[in-house]
């Protein structure tokens, strides 16, 4: 049969472009690692699916690419219509997934963004969703637990060479504060002082002029700093940020 030959053609063009909900051929999907740092953890945000395949699982957020729209526009749709998140700081996207069978009803390519959101934001989500340690993940749908690995390791690259901290703390903080972000991010310990000089030198922080009280021990008022930029910015191309000792 033609491309243009009766309501079989216009059906499988309806479903391939996001409607409809007979078997396809092919279908396009964009997907959300989104993640924060909670009580000192970095986290995911998923959802259970309620539905075969991987009933019962948890899946990153998204959805399938309507006919009229683009990727990141797809993405940041579902997001807030499906989780309620609309407060993301930074969003880039990560990478596309291909494999045939990663999908056992039908080939269906992933595009994955990584989306960070602010330590002093709590989204409002579903109760059918969740906030997840990144680190220990609970049964995962399709190859999500794999996308979020990548996410992970997008994250910590960046926050190497670039000031994509910004995107992870508050709009103040003390160093104290910015070195338990990233030791979430990071997965090893980060200490306040080489943290401070190293970001300080990049040209990253800056202090606000102002500080908060010392605690009941006593001590030094902490300084609070903040972030020059609110955008993505390579600071130091070749720079990695090592565990000590390494």
């Amino acid at each position: 049969m033609t491309a243009g030959a009766g309501p079989t053609a216009t059906a499988d063009r309806s479903e391939a472009a996001g409607g409809g909900s007979g078997a396809v051929l092919s279908a396009h999907e964009a997907l959300a690692v989104v993640l924060q740092i909670r009580a000192g953890e970095l986290c995911v945000l998923l959802w259970r699916r309620a539905l075969p395949p991987c009933e019962g699982e948890w899946a990153l957020p998204g959805g399938r690419l309507g006919a009229d729209e683009s990727l990141g526009a797809s993405i940041r749709r579902q997001l807030a219509q499906k989780v309620d998140v609309r407060d993301l700081s930074h969003m880039e996207q990560l990478e596309t997934r291909s494999d045939p069978e990663r999908d056992p009803q039908r080939r269906t390519l992933a595009t994955a963004y990584l989306g960070l959101v602010p330590a002093h934001i709590d989204p409002v989500v579903p109760s059918d969703t969740g906030w997840h340690p990144a680190a220990d993940l609970p049964p995962m749908a399709f190859d999500h637990a794999s996308i979020v690995r990548s996410g992970r390791r997008r994250l910590r690259s960046k926050l190497s060479y670039t000031n994509l901290g910004f995107a992870l703390a508050p709009p103040e903080f003390t160093m104290s504060e910015l070195s338990a972000h990233y030791r979430a991010a990071l997965g090893h310990d980060v200490a306040a002082t080489n943290l401070r000089r190293v970001l300080l030198r990049r040209g990253q922080i800056e202090e606000t002029g102002r500080s908060v009280p010392s605690g009941r021990s006593g001590g030094r008022p902490a300084a609070l700093f903040r972030f020059r930029a609110g955008e993505l910015e390579v600071t130091d191309a070749f720079a990695v940020l090592r565990p000590p000792g390494t």
